[in-house]
């Protein structure tokens, strides 16, 4: 799987012309953090605005990792509230 990962991130890299390298397991991490602690269909939507973010905030992987670590405690506060019943929907 891993090679196929690669392939595809490569793939995509170039076709949407994004020259930062992409720290996959970083990223997916975060994806398990949202699909397990919000809702499945929150990992990409989350991921999705990480990179939106990032982008904002100049790019690069400082930004994706700043902007991963927000999400991802985000994820954790969310999922902890949720078992009060607060934050779930």
């Amino acid at each position: 799987m891993h090679d196929v990962l690669a392939a595809w991130t490569a793939a995509v890299r170039t076709e949407l012309g994004v020259g930062v390298e992409v720290d996959r397991d970083l990223l997916l991490a975060l994806a398990g953090d949202a699909a397990h602690g919000v809702a499945r269909p929150a990992a990409p939507l989350t991921t999705f605005l990480v990179g939106y973010a990032a982008g904002l905030a100049g790019g690069g992987p400082e930004a994706v990792a700043d902007a991963a670590r927000r999400a991802g405690e985000l994820a954790a506060r969310w999922a902890g509230e949720a078992d009060g019943g607060a934050g779930s929907e």
